[in-house]
């Protein structure tokens, strides 16, 4: 095969028939193939503001403790464990 010839590549598909789709043909192609046939988008991203509230080194081993037995993450845990206490006050 000559040096010079260039590789054939697939054409990205106009629409995807899901997200999973997309994924498996981005896994199996290089962007860097289609770069020239990219544009620039903005996207706009709404997320849920958070609060970052200081846990005591012992309070928190202890909540990672439990979450671990509970099988979810110490955050998810902590979370329940403040929404049931106001719950229970309103």
């Amino acid at each position: 095969m000559s040096k010079n010839k260039e590789k054939s590549i697939d054409p990205i598909p106009e629409n995807f028939d899901s997200i999973e789709a997309a994924a498996t043909f981005w896994d199996t192609h290089s962007l860097a193939d289609y770069w020239d046939q990219t544009e620039e988008v903005e996207i706009e991203v709404r997320a849920p503001r958070r609060w970052w509230v200081p846990l005591a080194a012992e309070l928190a081993s202890k909540a990672l403790e439990r979450a671990q037995r509970q099988g979810v993450s110490v955050e998810t845990l902590i979370n329940l464990w403040v929404a049931e206490k106001l719950q229970a006050e309103s």
